[in-house]
C-alpha cells in the first residue's frame, strides 16, 4: 500500500471509530471492533492517538461477558471548547460551547443601522475577545459563524450580506490571522439546521430539512447526514418558490413568493390590510402603544389576547407553510422538517394548521406522516448551529487538531 493510501485509510478508520463513540459511548473498544470490522490492533492504537490527542477519555468499567471487565470509552465534553457567531442582519448573537453542545456563555451585540465591513469585522472581533476573556481557561479550537445573506463556503467569505448591504467580507481569512483558529463559515439558515442535526432534535434523521420564518424564509437541508449546499450554494432559498404567480411582489423581484404570504412583515402587512377595511380586532389599539406599526409579533401577541382577527391570520399563515412544506416533502422525502425562526414562536396557531394542510394534501400516508414540529433552540440556535459546522468537520475527519 503507498504512503499517501495508508493515511487515507488510518483517518478514515480513525473517524470512523471516534463517530462510533460519539454515537454509541459508553463503548468498548472490543465493541468497536466488533461492530467496525477493524481489527482490535488497529482500534486499540487509533483510539490510544484519540485519548492523547484529548477528544476520548476511558470512563467506567463495563459489564463482563466472562473475562475482565472492559473499559469503557467516551467523548472528552469539556476539553476543548468553540466559539459560535450568529451574525444577522440587527445582532450578532454569540456563544461559547463545550463538544456536547452545553452552552457555557452567550452574549449579544446590536449591529449599527449603517456599519462598513471594517466596522463589522471590528465589531465581531470584540464579541469573539469578550468571549475569550471571560474564559481564559477554557481551550478553544475553532470558530464557527452562521452568516445571512450569500456566502462562498470554500473561501469563507460574505458575498453578499443583503440586511447591511455589504458585499465580500473576508470573514475567514481575517478572523483566522487575528485569532490563529480554524474558522468556518457557511449560510446562517444552514448552520442552523446543522446545529439541529448535530446537536439534538436531528439525532438519528439523515435526512432532514429545517425551514427558518422570520424577516425572511430560507432553508437548511441535510441529506445523508450531510449539509446540501447545491452547485452554487443556493439551495435552501426555498422563501422564493413561487406559490402565487399573481401574488403580492416580493423582494427578490418575482411575484407570488412564498416569502410574500409566511414571513413576519408578510404577516403584519395582512393584518394591517385587514385593519384599513375595517375589521374588528384589538390590533388598532395595541399598534397605537406601540408607535402605530403592525409586525408579526404584535399580531401573535394579539392572538394570545384572544383577538379572533389576529387568530385567524396566523392560522392562514400556518395553511400557507403547509402548502409550502407539502411541495418540500414530495421533492426531498424528508425524515423530518423543524421549523425555528420569530414565526415558529406563534405554533400554537400555525402548527395545528400546518399537519392538516400536510395531511389533506401530500400523496400518500407516508409523506402525511412526516413528523414536523417548532424548534426548541430558541434564539441562540444559529449561533450554537454555527459552532456544530466547526464539529461536524473535528468529526468527519476534515479538520484536524494542531496537537494529533
Amino acid at each position: 500500500m503507498k504512503k499517501g493510501s495508508f493515511k487515507w485509510m488510518k483517518s478514515l478508520n480513525r473517524t470512523i471509530i471516534l463517530n462510533k463513540i460519539r454515537t454509541e459511548g459508553p463503548i468498548s473498544r472490543a465493541t468497536i471492533a466488533k461492530q467496525t470490522k477493524l481489527t482490535p490492533p488497529t482500534v486499540s492504537n487509533l483510539v490510544n492517538e484519540l485519548i492523547a490527542s484529548g477528544l476520548v477519555i476511558e470512563s467506567e468499567q463495563g459489564e463482563s461477558v466472562g473475562g475482565r471487565k472492559p473499559t469503557m470509552l467516551i467523548i472528552d465534553q469539556t476539553h476543548y471548547h468553540i466559539i459560535g457567531l450568529d451574525i444577522g442582519t440587527k445582532m450578532i448573537r454569540a456563544v461559547l460551547v463545550d463538544l456536547s453542545g452545553s452552552i457555557i456563555e452567550k452574549l449579544e451585540a446590536p449591529i449599527p443601522l449603517s456599519i462598513s465591513k471594517d466596522s463589522l469585522l471590528k465589531l465581531i472581533e470584540n464579541t469573539i475577545t469578550k468571549l475569550i476573556h471571560l474564559h481564559q481557561d477554557k481551550e478553544l479550537i475553532g470558530i464557527g459563524i452562521g452568516m445571512h445573506g450569500v456566502v462562498d463556503i470554500e473561501t469563507g467569505i460574505s458575498v453578499y450580506a443583503p440586511g447591511l448591504n455589504l458585499h465580500e467580507i473576508p470573514l475567514k481569512d481575517e478572523l483566522e490571522e487575528r485569532f490563529d483558529l480554524h474558522v468556518k463559515v457557511d449560510n446562517d439558515v444552514r448552520a442552523m439546521a446543522f446545529g439541529e442535526y448535530w446537536f439534538s432534535n436531528g439525532k438519528n434523521h439523515d435526512n432532514m430539512a429545517v425551514l427558518n420564518i422570520g424577516r425572511g424564509v430560507g432553508a437548511g437541508i441535510i441529506l445523508n447526514g450531510k449539509l446540501f449546499h447545491g452547485e452554487h450554494d443556493l439551495a435552501g432559498e426555498i422563501g422564493h418558490m413561487t406559490i402565487d404567480i399573481h401574488g403580492k411582489p416580493c423582494s427578490c423581484g418575482s411575484y407570488g413568493c412564498w416569502e410574500t404570504l409566511i414571513s413576519g412583515p408578510a404577516i403584519g402587512r395582512e393584518a394591517q390590510q385587514l385593519l384599513e377595511q375595517g375589521q374588528h380586532t384589538i390590533l388598532k389599539t395595541m399598534a397605537a402603544k406601540d408607535g402605530g406599526n403592525i409586525d408579526g409579533k404584535l399580531v401573535y401577541e394579539a392572538a394570545l389576547a384572544g383577538d379572533q382577527l389576529a387568530v385567524e391570520i396566523l392560522e392562514k399563515t400556518g395553511v400557507y407553510i403547509g402548502i409550502g412544506l407539502t411541495n418540500l416533502i414530495h421533492i426531498l422525502n424528508p425524515t423530518k422538517i423543524i421549523i425555528g425562526g420569530g414565526v415558529a414562536q406563534a405554533k400554537a396557531f400555525i402548527l395545528p394548521k400546518i399537519k392538516e394542510t400536510i395531511a389533506s394534501k401530500a400523496l400518500t400516508k407516508q409523506a402525511r406522516d412526516t413528523e414536523i414540529f417548532c424548534s426548541k433552540q430558541g434564539v441562540f440556535a444559529t449561533a450554537n448551529g454555527a459552532a456544530a459546522l466547526v464539529l461536524g468537520e473535528i468529526f468527519e475527519g476534515e479538520f484536524s487538531l494542531g496537537s494529533e
